[in-house]
């Protein structure tokens, strides 16, 4: 036999870390229920499991081990469910592929939620693989087989997740198995989710089983435009002078960014984008002038309100956008493009208000690009000036405090001539100081504006990096980072590179600026805004949990004097392959507010949900 458990990647190869385990002479048989369901998701290719394990599931990780060889898949253990579905989130942002997570029965669900519902607004694929005590109740240990037993353990999740069976059969299973990852995968991706019964996984085959040809249970190709909707397009396109292009989720491939940039300049137009998302469009490029933000910037609105036309690619919220820009929606004409309308249901309102479209195009938005540059689409000549001009940095105040920009801007000094991809950005983040050129250089937010998300979202990420030759970089604010930070030690078990930088300003801010709406809006002192917000006295000690989750741990840094020296010497040990997390006290900054809607009131004029 061999042993061989602590197999590591080391610096500059090109997989994360694998447990080996035991192995005999010959191949194992496939002998149970699990091991036909675990031969299925090696079919499927899914690289990953996430995993916090369970005993609902035992039969699948025991088949993962001995029967697999813990080999596509390969197991990532993690501390908690919800950045087990965290890691799968943002290893799909860069690939668009999922992989899976195994949740213990209904509590493991339970925890998973919150990612869950990130993963479902994000509109990424994710393979949930549930479990649970027998549902035959002969079969159940006493108590605790029963309280981790539900019925119908979906419907904890169903609206907030594209698809989901019980199946009651291994052959049923298979085919469950083979028909989620088909769903998950189709435009528009999200979820899915396959519930498994222990017994099920754990009964010895009565004969051979029949795997489904997986092959032939893949995901379409996404909607293309109708050739009359193509031509419908071209002419609205052609009348226009002034088109403004809301690049939204769109593409992740090269081919598709090229083509959108080809389409753009062909065009003569402006692009909006949206840093809720990933990079779509070159920021640095002339038909992109606007500063990109998380909410319309006020160069986004200039821009868009001096729109002839309006192409939106899948924009998300696209009616709130408008009521930003516009009294009415009505006031200019729109061709909008996108699928997303097959996923809204009546429980969640993340499919936002429909808006009011004089073109309604259903098609993936990257299919109408290629559409309209196939039939040799020619605008007419764009107007000369545009209502801004072209983006410039803004000299920074010397400060003896470190400021957000201040380290962004020490950032992109440290980072120069390196290919760095942005998994996470905060709040504060001002868009004019990214300079984004490829679709991987920044990977957008996590879709449910939860908080906890970014340290599993960026180990899944950085995962998915490994081999590419990029920098994985993810910036924090500090109550992110504390209440995902045990995520971060499944990068530091995996041998996953990462840097994490933590915008520590000790408060959740955004809801200080909240309370200071509050009590502005009914006279009562605005001194008293922190309180049920600082995140101090006593202030945690980040460097210090990161070094005892296995990470290399920085700080706190307080003046920038010390900020360049430390960065340098983190990027080199990520480059070596380390996880390291730099703790930098920032100073209090403006956050980017949620404009005010003509003729609407005052609203309420910050971004909704908890900031940090």
């Amino acid at each position: 036999m061999n042993v061989d458990p602590q197999t590591a990647s080391g610096a500059g190869e090109t997989s994360a870390h694998v447990d080996r385990p035991m192995v005999g002479d010959g191949p194992v048989a496939m002998e149970w229920g699990s091991d036909a369901l675990a031969e299925v998701l090696r079919s499927l290719e899914v690289p990953f499991v996430a995993l916090n394990p369970g005993a609902s599931y035992r039969g699948l990780h025991d088949s993962i081990v001995n029967y697999l060889g813990n080999e596509r898949p390969t197991m990532l253990v993690c501390l908690h469910e919800e950045h087990a579905v965290a890691i799968a989130h943002g290893y799909a942002k860069v690939t668009g592929e999922p992989i899976a997570v195994a949740l213990h029965s209904n509590v493991g669900l339970m925890h998973a939620t919150m990612a869950i519902y990130n993963a479902f607004c994000d509109r990424t694929p994710v393979l949930l693989i549930g479990a649970q005590g027998p549902l035959d109740a002969e079969q159940r240990r006493p108590w605790i087989d029963w309280i981790h037993t539900v019925a119908d353990p979906a419907a904890l999740i169903r609206s907030y997740i594209k698809w989901d069976d019980e199946p009651g059969s291994v052959q049923a299973a298979m085919r469950s198995l083979a028909h989620a990852s088909q769903v998950a995968r189709t435009y528009p991706c999200a979820p899915t989710f396959v519930s498994l019964d222990a017994t099920l996984q754990e009964d010895r085959l009565a004969g051979p089983v029949r795997p489904p040809d997986v092959a032939r249970i893949r995901a379409p190709q996404p909607a293309s435009p109708s050739p009359e909707q193509i031509s419908e397009a071209m002419a609205m396109l052609t009348a226009s002078h002034r088109t403004v292009v809301l690049m939204g989720r769109v593409d992740v491939g090269t081919q598709a960014w090229d083509a959108r940039v080809e389409l753009v300049r062909a065009l003569g137009a402006q692009v909006i984008t949206d840093l809720k998302l990933r990079s779509s469009f070159p920021t640095n490029d002339p038909h992109h002038l606007s500063v990109p933000g998380a909410q319309p910037t006020e160069s986004s609105l200039a821009i868009l309100r001096a729109a002839t036309l309006v192409l939106s690619l899948d924009w998300v919220d696209l009616a709130g956008t408008l009521k930003i820009a516009f009294r009415d929606a009505g006031d200019v004409p729109l061709i909008h493009c996108t699928m997303d309308h097959v996923l809204h249901n009546g429980w969640g309102k993340n499919g936002f208000e429909v808006p009011e479209v004089d073109l309604l195009i259903e098609a993936h938005p990257d299919k109408l690009v290629g559409g309209l540059l196939s039939a040799g689409i020619k605008a007419q000549a764009p107007a000369e000036h545009w209502p801004v001009e072209a983006r410039t940095s803004t000299p920074m105040e010397d400060s003896e405090a470190v400021t957000v920009r201040g380290l962004a801007s020490t950032l992109r000094r440290v980072v120069a001539g390196e290919k760095v991809s942005l998994i996470r950005l905060p709040l504060a983040w001002d868009g004019a100081d990214l300079d984004l050129t490829g679709p991987l250089d920044y990977l957008g937010q996590d879709g449910g504006a939860g908080i906890g998300s970014g340290p599993g979202m960026a180990v899944g990420a950085a995962l998915a990096l490994i081999g590419t030759g990029r920098l994985p970089v993810a910036v924090f604010g500090d109550g992110d980072f504390l209440m995902g930070s045990s995520a971060l030690w499944t990068a530091a078990r995996h041998r996953i590179p990462l840097l994490v930088l933590v915008a520590n300003n000790r408060s959740y801010y955004n809801d200080e600026m909240h309370q200071e709406r509050m009590a502005r809006q009914r006279k009562r002192p605005v001194a008293n805004r922190w309180i049920g917000q600082h995140i101090r006295d006593p202030e945690p000690d980040l460097a210090a949990m990161a070094r005892s989750l296995g990470l290399i741990g920085h700080g706190p840094l307080t003046s920038p004097a010390d900020l360049e020296g430390v960065l340098a010497e983190s990027v080199s040990a990520v480059k070596e392959g380390a996880a390291v997390v730099v703790d930098v006290h920032v100073e209090v900054a403006d956050y980017q507010v949620t404009p005010v809607i003509p003729g609407r009131g005052e609203g309420t004029g910050q971004t909704s949900g908890r900031g940090v």
